[in-house]
């Protein structure tokens, strides 16, 4: 093992401990240092920013764009045919499911008209399929790999116009547990892969070349001992068209402020566990809320390390998301996990994705999808409401 694998591995071991003794301070540090320390980190990041002088939902393609998708695409599915043989492939992000469960997503009937857009123009209720999964790339015990969860909503039955001409009903809503990306745009989320694949994730953000310290503190800010995928907010994390001309982030809250205690000895799989546990008792429930761009440099489509300031524009109570009281069976949830393909270009035109890591998306998520269920045997097939 290099010098660089021992330097990693050494620091992911000093994380393992903190995430053991997190659960006894997490709660102290949110409600007292986390947003005295995000806005100091937020002035670093935005202090070395120019302003680009573009409108509002107004995108500038970085150069050499298109090439930089397809080699991170490539370095991807590279990882990917070395970590996993045929027929037991994984996702090479948001790997790890914690569970795949279905649910309502109900559109306001309150809504102001400048919200009324794409699936937000009427009140309706959707079905839906929701996936709950770790950071990955791999798929290690919990409580080694839980710090920032992910979250995959597929709404059934959405008529209309899609971007993708795979599905043809469905409208795909994803997000992390972080307000931010780990990267700020796809130049750099290619450096991060190349250092995924050679086993030093975490010398990504210290490489005096192009060190990214910020970066690496948003993470650590929101990452930490999670009790169950329910009891997370997650983000979009990338910006979205909410209608013609406008831009939207958007955000899942957890309805109720509960918060579990993890196991002393958390079994392997103690998320899922308690995401099982939970919906066997109850209905669970998170407002979908979105936040509109009002300044272009403040709230800027093009740089995903940088949050959007609430004060500039608040969060809006858009929909509800309720996941219905039910069985997991481990062996359906995986079965279904492996044919479910989850892609922010599954959209209608109103909601197409925004900013360089989300155009880099479509590249790179069709292309893992189809190499991973080609691996597995299991071709992509479009869910239905009547599953």
């Amino acid at each position: 093992m290099n010098a660089g694998r021992r330097l990693n591995d050494a620091i992911l071991g000093g994380v393992l401990l903190e995430r053991r003794i997190d659960p006894y301070v997490r709660p102290l540090f949110d409600r007292t240092l986390l947003r005295p320390l995000q806005a100091a980190v937020q002035w670093c990041v935005n202090v070395r920013r120019r302003d680009e002088h573009l409108g509002l939902a107004e995108e500038r393609a970085v150069p050499g764009e298109a090439a930089v998708a397809e080699a991170i695409a490539e370095q991807m599915a590279r990882f990917v045919r070395r970590q996993y043989r045929p027929g037991e492939a994984q996702r090479a992000g948001n790997t790890k499911t914690y569970g795949v469960v279905h649910a309502d997503f109900t559109v306001r009937d309150d809504l102001p008209a400048r919200l009324r857009h794409g699936v937000f123009r009427t009140p309706a209720t959707y079905r839906a399929w929701v996936r709950f999964a770790g950071p990955g790339p791999l798929a290690p015990p919990d409580i080694k790999d839980n710090g920032v969860l992910s979250i995959g909503v597929k709404l059934l039955g959405v008529g209309g116009e899609k971007l993708l001409d795979d599905e043809r009903w469905t409208q795909d809503f994803t997000g992390i547990s972080a307000p931010t990306f780990t990267t700020p745009d796809v130049v750099e989320n290619l450096r991060l892969q190349r250092h995924v694949f050679a086993g030093t994730p975490v010398l990504y953000f210290l490489d005096p070349a192009h060190p990214h310290l910020c970066d690496m503190i948003m993470q650590g800010l929101y990452a930490k001992t999670q009790t169950s995928p329910l009891e997370a907010r997650y983000w979009s994390c990338a910006p979205y068209l909410l209608g013609a001309g406008q831009a939207m982030q958007y955000s899942l809250v957890p309805r109720e402020a509960t918060r579990s205690k993890v196991p002393l000895h958390p079994p392997d799989d103690y998320l899922r566990q308690a995401l099982a546990a939970a919906l066997r008792d109850r209905d669970a429930c998170f407002d979908f809320l979105v936040q509109v761009q009002t300044d272009a440099h403040r709230m800027p489509v093009e740089n995903a390390s940088v949050v959007w300031p609430e004060r500039l524009s608040p969060f809006v109570p858009v929909a509800t998301l309720r996941l219905l009281r039910q069985e997991c069976d481990p062996a359906d949830q995986f079965a279904r996990a492996d044919r479910l393909s989850f892609n922010p270009w599954h959209a209608l035109p109103e909601h197409r994705p925004l900013g360089n890591q989300n155009r880099a998306r479509r590249t790179i998520y069709l292309r893992l999808a189809r190499l991973r269920q080609a691996m597995n045997g299991t071709p992509h097939q479009e869910p239905g409401e009547e599953e």
